[in-house]
């Protein structure tokens, strides 16, 4: 997490990266030949094995930490997308290159390596526990509205007797010279120090926006090293899914068919990447009526819509009816995750009463996004808002560790149905 302390020697990366290697890859390895280490050293599976189980174990060390760290994540849920992941992928290297292995120090070194990184994530919630002390300003009330007894006010201007202190407090202020002397203080200790706002993004997820003076639109230009490879990951995706989304989508068309009469696809003038407009293609989970392209009412889908069919409900529900976005994404108007593209008459709505909306455009709109997994479906001015807020935070933390994430919960909505209307 943002706060967790490295004084704590089991959240040193150095003691994680060997503590881990040993229990995920030498002792799988050594329990397989009970033992017997020139066994071990003579079978070239038993090595591909244990050099395989070392990197899967640093990469799934690597992913955890990087996820963890993000806003609003529950710690134990995300031990074991971290550990699939790494070793789904340490299997397909051993797999195409043909490499002799064995199965059961794979299985065993997987095992190990849950265990292991439940252990750490015990360590970081505890660490989470500790409280931060306040530096009083205005804003700082807004930390203790946010997150209740975690944060104690500073009533003087003196260094709290605490190991673990973490301070907080409004960097931008006009603090008085005493409150000033000990930030400074506390820098020169080695106790670390937030401002306010990165501890209300790490918080929420969402990058506070009020006034345009605000924001510093230098650090929210998105990665351009990450954004070029990301698109090659989404063309790629793409390619591989669609022989397995063919067959899906003869039988949705055909239920779509059966349940109403009208088309099977719907297909709507959208906003999308640099503010180019594009059409988007969707199976149809409405009356054929509801297609205005000019009306915002008829743009704006309500809870309990009578609109919905039946099918359209399911489809809705599971988001199978945003699959065929995949042609989106080849053409290049969409990518997989990214903030969601509008329809023109509620982006021009929204470009109308919200500053800078059209900063969202940065990047392709995607399928699915931080705002979704978080927000669920909006249509008011006030949760627009709060969308763009998460939509910001998405671009300024553009990496493919918070896209990894937004996969994991995009796939725990599916499941729920979080959000569908």
């Amino acid at each position: 997490m943002l706060f967790v302390s490295s004084k704590n020697v089991l959240n040193r990366i150095r003691f994680q990266l060997l503590f881990g290697i040993i229990v995920c890859a030498l002792v799988p390895a050594i329990s397989y030949h009970l033992g017997n280490i020139p066994d071990l050293v003579s079978r070239p599976a038993s090595l591909y094995s244990l050099f395989a189980c070392a990197c899967a174990f640093v990469f799934a060390l690597f992913i955890f930490r990087r996820v963890v760290s993000l806003p609003g994540i529950g710690i134990f849920a995300h031990v074991l997308p971290a550990a699939i992941a790494s070793y789904s992928f340490a299997l397909a290297i051993i797999l195409l290159g043909r490499f002799n292995y064995s199965g059961v120090i794979i299985g065993l070194s997987f095992f190990f390596c849950v265990a292991v990184l439940f252990l750490f994530s015990h360590t970081l919630r505890l660490a989470g526990r500790r409280r931060f002390y306040l530096v009083p300003s205005s804003a700082t009330e807004l930390l203790r509205e946010e997150g209740g007894g975690k944060y104690e006010l500073l009533e003087k201007p003196e260094i709290p007797n605490d190991p673990y202190l973490v301070l907080v407090a409004d960097l931008r202020a006009d603090l008085d010279p005493a409150w000033e002397t000990l930030i400074a203080e506390v820098a020169v200790r080695g106790y670390p120090v937030y401002h306010i706002k990165q501890v209300l993004e790490s918080m929420t997820g969402r990058v506070q926006i009020d006034h345009m003076s605000e924001n510093s639109f230098g650090s929210l230009i998105p990665n351009s090293v990450y954004r070029r490879f990301k698109r090659l990951i989404d063309v790629m995706a793409s390619l591989f899914a669609l022989p397995f989304l063919i067959p899906l989508f003869v039988i949705v068309a055909i239920a779509i068919r059966i349940d109403t009469r009208g088309p099977i696809f719907f297909t709507q003038r959208r906003r999308g990447y640099r503010g180019s407009d594009f059409n988007i293609i969707k199976f149809r989970t409405m009356m054929p009526s509801a297609t205005a392209e000019t009306d915002r009412g008829s743009a704006v889908t309500k809870d309990d819509d009578s609109r919905i069919t039946n099918v359209g409900r399911l489809l809705r529900r599971t988001r199978l009816d945003e699959l065929p976005q995949v042609i989106n994404i080849l053409r290049g108007d969409m990518s997989w995750i990214g903030p969601r593209p509008e329809a023109i008459p509620l982006s021009l709505w929204y470009q109308e009463e919200i500053p800078f909306y059209i900063y969202r455009h940065i990047l392709r709109p995607g399928i699915t996004g931080w705002a979704q997994v978080n927000q669920g479906h909006v249509a008011d001015i006030d949760s627009v808002f709060e969308k763009l807020q998460y939509d910001f935070y998405y671009v300024k933390n553009f990496s493919a560790w918070l896209d990894l994430l937004i996969v994991w919960r995009t796939l725990l909505t599916v499941l729920t149905g979080f959000g569908a209307k």
